[in-house]
């Protein structure tokens, strides 16, 4: 049966649920092939087959990241999607991968950026996690990154500081650990 037929759309099920279990599946047992199926399907002409697949996608990354890391270029060409649901999935993707992917990532900046400032709070709660992590893999990366991500934090709203504060922690250093407790 192909790991497809599994997702929740295919399922008749209108929860997350098979798209979790298959991701846990796919994870524990490192199915490289699986994993390369449903991505091959984010661009499946109907939407609830791509936005299962991003689920599953982005599920298997939290469990094992290595194995949807081969993706990074399918997640960030998702960020012009017109669809919000793969816009939003698509970066909370990238976020699982970002110290694995931090030399793409990082190349990209520009339309993180655009997607995280025109994004939804979902989509910005990814791609801030994901640009702190991608400025922590590297000094000149932090270096670049770190006026955004502080601006970032400077203009949200205050409920939202708690959450973005904890997202930006992993590239707090010495050379901007001042600013970052000033900010808070």
């Amino acid at each position: 049966m192909s790991v497809l037929m599994k997702i929740a759309f295919y399922q008749g099920i209108r929860d997350e649920i098979p798209n979790q279990e298959l991701a846990r599946e796919l994870a524990s047992a490192k199915n490289a092939e699986g994993v390369k199926e449903i991505a091959e399907h984010l661009w499946d002409k109907n939407p609830n087959v791509s936005s299962d697949c991003i689920k599953v996608l982005y599920e298997t990354g939290y469990i094992a990241p290595d194995l949807i890391a081969p993706y990074a270029q399918d997640f960030i060409k998702l960020l012009h999607s017109k669809q919000n649901r793969l816009i939003w999935g698509a970066m909370i993707a990238l976020s699982t991968i970002a110290p694995l992917a931090a030399v793409d990532l990082f190349e990209k900046r520009d339309l993180l950026i655009k997607a995280i400032s025109q994004g939804s709070v979902i989509t910005q709660d990814g791609g801030i996690k994901t640009l702190a992590q991608v400025a922590a893999v590297d000094q000149v990366y932090l270096d670049e990154l770190n006026p955004f991500l502080m601006n970032f934090l400077r203009t949200c709203r205050i409920s939202d500081l708690p959450r973005h504060a904890e997202f930006i922690v992993p590239c707090v250093n010495e050379s901007n650990r001042h600013e970052f407790l000033t900010i808070l």
